[in-house]
């Protein structure tokens, strides 16, 4: 899906170490690095990846537990699957490819892993856009009946191992379906053949599945204690930040998008919502494309 893109298998020095399988563009300009949610992978950028390679050296990454990345186990809790062990694994892909600082746009867990990102390394990131999010701890705090119905999966991928990754694996194509097919008004057909059955392989591989799982299994524990941690210690995002969300989803029924950034962020947050639903990159990417293109130009 990326036929000029040059593929890597990048290893970390965490412990235990692990691998990130990645795609770079030729370079062109300023690194801009990609990254992806839940249940997904680096395919979600297809359809906007040919609009910014005249412009941007662009980073794609499957996140620890996903794609053709490493797996690992999560640890007693869950730690393995932090988003402070994620983000490291993004920094040590861009100091790897020689990208002392650079942009980022990221998309539901992947802006999560951006968000601890840009806190942790404030010196690396110029910009950021996050993608249908608000943070980890204002969704938790906000929590309630609609909240809660709407975000069903926030609560069955918490449960202890292995009763989510049983059911899943059991029928990868109809969780993926289900799942992508409800949280917007376009159906199923708005996403690619190819994206998607990348998406169907993936969850019905028993190791990613229990990555994705531990993915929220940490975002409900440790990511909880690190945003607090964070937010006690008057730590902040330093970088401007643009947050996009989709007319037709949670975010937008639910919360104040840009009024629950700016309480984490020390500069400019500003936002707006889009004609969509959750998956903005492969359901609205000329809009996309327009904001990276505007927000991007310093």
């Amino acid at each position: 899906m990326f036929p000029t893109f040059h593929p890597h298998k990048i290893s970390t020095s965490t412990h235990p170490p692990v691998t990130i399988h990645t795609l770079t563009s030729p370079p062109t300009g300023p690194p801009l690095l990609l990254l992806h949610g839940f249940p997904q992978n680096l395919n979600i950028w297809h359809r906007i990846t040919p609009h910014l390679t005249s412009h941007y050296t662009l980073t794609l990454l499957d996140l620890r537990g996903y794609g053709q990345s490493s797996k690992p186990r999560g640890g007693p809790n869950h730690e393995q699957y932090s988003k402070s062990a994620m983000a490291a694994d993004c920094v040590a892909v861009m100091t790897h490819l020689g990208h002392e600082n650079f942009y980022i746009c990221a998309h539901d867990r992947g802006a999560r892993v951006a968000h601890k990102l840009c806190v942790e390394y404030p010196e690396r990131v110029k910009r950021a856009l996050f993608l249908d999010i608000c943070p980890t701890l204002a969704m938790y705090n906000k929590t309630d009946f609609a909240f809660a119905s709407a975000y069903w999966h926030w609560f069955f991928l918490i449960q202890p191992a292995p009763l989510p990754e049983s059911l899943m694996v059991a029928n990868p194509r109809s969780y993926i379906e289900n799942t992508l097919g409800a949280r917007h008004g376009a159906g199923i057909e708005v996403f690619d053949k190819s994206a998607l059955e990348s998406y169907v392989v993936q969850m019905g591989d028993a190791e990613g599945v229990h990555g994705m799982c531990e993915d929220y299994r940490a975002a409900a524990g440790v990511d909880l204690v690190e945003q607090k941690a964070d937010a006690e210690a008057g730590r902040k995002i330093k970088c401007a930040v643009r947050v996009l969300w989709g007319r037709r989803g949670v975010i937008e029924k639910l919360f104040d998008a840009v009024g629950e950034w700016r309480k984490v962020c020390g500069g400019l947050v500003e936002g707006e919502s889009l004609d969509c639903g959750h998956y903005i990159p492969e359901e609205a990417p000329e809009v996309l494309v327009k904001h990276i293109e505007e927000f991007l130009r310093e």
